[in-house]
């Protein structure tokens, strides 16, 4: 599973360092921002509309009407956005799909349990694809951006599958704006913003009223890895969640979304709580072993204290559980 983020196999955190970084650029942003999903081609208000995502600049003269969504966070914002009837297939779940979209989930064809191929791909006759990490277009299994544009299909990478900077929140609106934008639906993904951003204002009234004067927790992540611990960088927005929610993590000196920290760091680095990510072949309880049990942590305050957090993986990376997320883990550090 964690060769899709940041491992060579997939070379997916390198391909994504390399991109362009991803910048906005709409000539039809001014339209009426009504809820135009169900108008049709040239007739529909904000069209023709233009986006430049990671680098590649692209004209949509109408919404798209057969999109793939490669990973769990992006399929969650079109289904967040109402747009499960312009699904035509999903892919790779890192965990459970939440509830009020689960009905949803179900109705949409699933083509592969990880990446589809890319026959597979085209069989369901997209003409879009929307990834989460850079390797859903990896190039040397046929589904680049370059190649899906050659069969006249437009795709959308994140913009925390591309960035070069620290992703935040601001980036998430950014990202359900132009993806609201793409699809005809200006008026609810605007309302999804306002929500985000009241529960995190809520959030943080919330948690002012009840952290008591002193330093934030110092906080460590771990993701997965033995001989190394692969953990959130400063990059991704993980890293806001944290720090919105009340906390330092300690390896946001780390200049990726996720990467590899020796254990010493960590020991040297005396986290406070130690957030674990739920999701994959190891269970929290066999995460959470792996921790105690290691001699090498023992007088790490948050192993010594038996001080942990945990998050599905889908919480921390750019999609609409974000906002949530941060409540979710500031009741966890208080």
């Amino acid at each position: 599973m964690l060769s899709r983020r940041t491992r060579p196999l997939t070379h997916a955190l390198t391909a994504a360092a390399m991109l362009i970084p991803l910048a906005a650029c709409s000539s039809s942003d001014s339209g009426s921002g009504s809820d135009d999903a169900g108008k049709a081609g040239a007739s529909a208000a904000g069209f023709p509309y233009t986006v430049t995502n990671c680098g590649e600049k692209t004209t949509y003269e109408a919404p798209p009407k057969r999109a793939v969504t490669m990973n769990q966070h992006v399929t969650e914002i079109l289904l967040a956005l109402g747009l499960q009837d312009r699904v035509a297939g999903t892919a790779y779940l890192d965990d459970k799909i939440l509830p009020k979209y689960e009905k949803a989930y179900k109705s949409r064809p699933v083509l592969a349990k990880e990446y589809p191929s890319y026959e597979k791909l085209l069989s369901v006759n997209p003409d879009f694809v929307y990834g989460g990490y850079a390797s859903a277009f990896t190039a040397g299994e046929g589904r680049s951006r370059q190649a899906l544009a050659k069969s006249g299909i437009k795709s959308r990478l994140t913009i925390e599958g591309c960035a070069k900077k620290s992703v935040t929140m601001d980036d998430l609106y950014r990202e359900v704006r132009e993806v609201g934008a793409t699809f005809g639906v200006r008026d609810r993904a605007e309302k999804w913003i306002r929500d985000a951003k009241d529960e995190l204002a809520a959030t943080a009234k919330k948690s002012a009223e009840s952290t008591k004067d002193g330093e934030p927790p110092a906080v460590f992540v771990y993701d997965s890895g033995d001989k190394t611990a692969f953990t959130a960088g400063g990059r991704g927005i993980g890293n806001d969640i944290i720090e919105r929610a009340g906390g330092r993590n300690i390896m946001s000196d780390l200049d990726k979304s996720f990467g590899d920290a020796s254990w010493e760091t960590v020991v040297d680095r005396r986290p406070d709580v130690i957030v674990i990510y739920d999701y994959g072949a190891s269970t929290v309880a066999q995460k959470k072993k792996r921790l105690l049990d290691d001699p090498a942590l023992k007088d790490v305050p948050a192993v010594k204290n038996k001080r942990f957090a945990v998050l599905p993986l889908s919480d921390v990376v750019l999609g609409v559980r974000a906002p949530g997320a941060v409540r979710k883990l500031a009741e966890q550090l208080r």
